[in-house]
């Protein structure tokens, strides 16, 4: 009996590391598929520059245990910052949630990755925030490997984050940057 209650406990310990584990979802993006099959315009140059000189600098630093995402957002918000370019970052995660580009034609796939019980090192962060829009990659160390992809909320701060924003004029546009549809 004190066999099989040892075994029922190793069995419920592997079935709760098991659920903690590294998760994957692909998800598809065709909001629009019209617009994914439209072919790039001629009136859309190959690149284009956006110039203009920082306001203002604002660090933004989060503590243990909150979300990554949404304490960069709060600030955004409460900053009044309308457009800024991610220009450092650092710290450490307890857990990841990213996702990262899945396929090369439209419409485009994300795959979702997150592992709730896997620390990491922030060894950078980039992005920009587009009218108040938050759109932040971040890339992450572990002891054996580096990687990263497009935060997301359920990223959670191990010993602290400080993200560093260059705040740039609110009559830049950057609509276009990330836009898809824009080709």
């Amino acid at each position: 009996m004190r066999h099989i209650g040892s075994l029922l406990i190793c069995g419920l310990t592997l079935c709760g590391a098991a659920s903690s584990q590294q998760t994957r979802q692909e998800v598809t993006r065709n909001e629009n598929p019209a617009e994914d099959a439209r072919p790039n315009s001629g009136k859309v140059p190959d690149a284009y520059a956006i110039t203009s000189e920082f306001r203002r600098i604002v660090i933004v630093r989060v503590k243990y245990k909150a979300d990554l995402l949404a304490g960069i957002e709060s600030i955004v918000a409460q900053q009044k910052v309308k457009n800024a370019v991610f220009l450092s970052a650092l710290g450490s995660v307890r857990n990841y949630r990213v996702h990262v580009v899945a396929n090369r034609d439209f419409p485009s796939k994300d795959l979702f990755v997150q592992d709730p019980t896997a620390p990491a090192d922030i060894i950078g962060m980039n992005g920009y925030v587009v009218n108040g829009r938050v759109h932040a990659h971040i890339s992450l160390a572990s002891g054996d490997k580096a990687f990263g992809g497009h935060l997301e909320s359920g990223t959670n701060v191990f010993t602290f984050a400080v993200v560093t924003l260059g705040v740039l004029p609110d009559d830049v546009d950057l609509s276009k940057v990330d836009d898809k549809t824009y080709r």
